[in-house]
């Protein structure tokens, strides 16, 4: 089990600003979360103001000074948003370059040439994939959702044998793989180093998007065997242009990032030397900033202006990019916020008290507290930001590759079984046509999978490396 000492604690938090026993600490951890559920689920409030009600019940009920609760919040907030704000920014432009000039669309036909009979699956779960890297993902399900329904139409397929393969491929890259908002948190609040969390992240998720894409998509399609909704077949955003990227162009564009944050990664463990120029220069052109801007830069040629955008419609491109993202940047915000609260309330502190004589290992607690938060709340974000808060100090003594695989932990147990309280689940089930009943069977158990998969995967890796 992991330990950290006291000496440890300090040298990344503030003294705690309460004094209260482990029992009241852990009651008001209880009820800071209880009214973040209660306030998302039964009150419908957005998750950004739940958070930060919830932040001043849990500080008020440790028996904390508000002022100083309140100190914490925003300094855990302003601090959050300063590490990810920007990337997530970016993330959402680079998005949106991709499915406007139709270069999503470009990889999506391109590959459905090659592909046919019994490697659709295969084709539609490689298609996500690769799209979901750098869409959010209620995004890249709006993206894909037209693509599935006329293949499963066009080919007479099961819609849950091509459905399946996609969301499943969104979702891992949505949980598991930074750029996406939930691992950023992660790996901001554990202090876990991007380039190594990425490439584990890749090698956790492959498996992960094969158990739980090609072939559940067999069961499920046996489960749930609907045809593709004619009426839910919406325009593809491509369909009005006279001209999109290239096949390679773009591929090239959505991978560049992860390229130069791998290769940031692979040159820090080859030559660990900060004095090295080769190193230097690597560690800014890796850097999460760096490799997104670049993205976005290149996207410009090899995206926009093949797709004859000209300079008059780049300002507002990015305008609508950013703009559904201001939600997710309040809740990423707030949930700094509630993690930094957790913090300077000791109550991280009151975590490894409790925990160091049990047997339980740490990235199996993550794990398990994620999922709580994520059956509790419904949000894979809000269950991220929080289970990132109560267990950043057990990665103070964890190597580079422990703490990164923490955040995968945590990422795995946020995708945990999405029932009736997630808008994913609604999402899916309106664009499928199916009842509570068949989303349950199909995307919630697919949800699970993806979550006990990743999970366990990240456990075996621990013990190897």
């Amino acid at each position: 089990m992991t330990r950290l000492s006291v000496e440890m604690l300090a040298a990344d938090t503030v003294e705690p600003i309460t004094s209260a026993g482990h029992a009241q600490l852990g009651i008001a951890v209880l009820a800071g979360i209880a009214v973040i559920v209660v306030l998302i689920t039964q009150f419908k409030l957005h998750a950004f103001l739940s958070l930060t009600i919830g932040s001043l019940a849990l500080g008020a009920i440790a028996g904390a000074p508000l002022d100083k609760v309140i100190t914490s919040f925003t300094t855990g907030l302003g601090t959050t948003v300063a590490g990810v704000g920007v990337l997530i920014a970016l993330g959402a432009i680079l998005g949106k370059m991709l499915a406007d000039s139709g270069g999503a669309d470009q990889i999506v036909d391109t590959i459905l040439a090659k592909a046919g009979g019994r490697s659709m699956p295969w084709a539609m779960v490689l298609i996500a994939s690769v799209i979901g890297l750098p869409l959010f993902f209620e995004v890249g399900v709006v993206l894909l959702i037209p693509v599935v329904l006329m293949v499963a139409k066009r080919g007479n397929y099961s819609l849950m044998r091509i459905g399946i393969p996609a969301l499943a491929g969104l979702s891992v890259m949505h949980g598991l793989v930074p750029p996406h908002p939930g691992p950023l948190v992660a790996i901001d609040a554990v202090k876990a180093n991007l380039g190594v969390t990425l490439a584990l992240g890749v090698l956790v998720a492959i498996p992960t998007v094969i158990i739980a894409g090609p072939l559940f998509s067999k069961f499920a399609a046996r489960w749930v065997d609907v045809p593709a909704p004619e009426r839910m077949i919406p325009q593809r955003p491509s369909e009005e242009l006279e001209n999109r990227p290239g096949f390679g162009a773009t591929l090239a564009t959505i991978l560049l990032p992860v390229v130069l944050m791998l290769s940031k990664a692979l040159v820090d463990i080859v030559i660990d030397d900060p004095t090295d120029l080769t190193q230097r220069v690597f560690d800014v052109v890796g850097s999460p900033l760096i490799a997104l801007l670049a993205a976005v830069l290149v996207g410009i040629f090899t995206l926009l202006r093949p797709a004859g955008f000209g300079r008059e419609r780049l300002t507002p491109l990015v305008e609508k990019g950013l703009a559904p993202i201001a939600g997710i940047l309040l809740i990423v915000g707030a949930g700094g916020g509630f993690k930094q609260t957790l913090i300077d309330t000791g109550v991280g502190q009151m975590i490894l008290d409790i925990s160091k004589d049990w047997s339980i290992p740490a990235l199996l607690l993550a794990w398990l507290i994620a999922v709580a938060i994520r059956l509790a709340t419904g949000s894979a974000t809000v269950a991220t930001v929080s289970a990132a808060g109560l267990v950043a100090p057990l990665a103070a003594d964890m190597s580079t590759t422990h703490t990164a695989l923490l955040v995968l932990a945590i990422g795995a147990g946020s995708l945990f079984f999405s029932h009736v309280n997630d808008a994913g689940f609604w999402l899916v089930k309106e664009y499928f046509g199916l009842n509570v009943g068949q989303t349950i069977k199909t995307w919630s158990v697919m949800e699970t999978i993806i979550s006990v998969v990743a999970g366990g995967l990240v456990l075996l890796l621990s013990l190897v490396i």
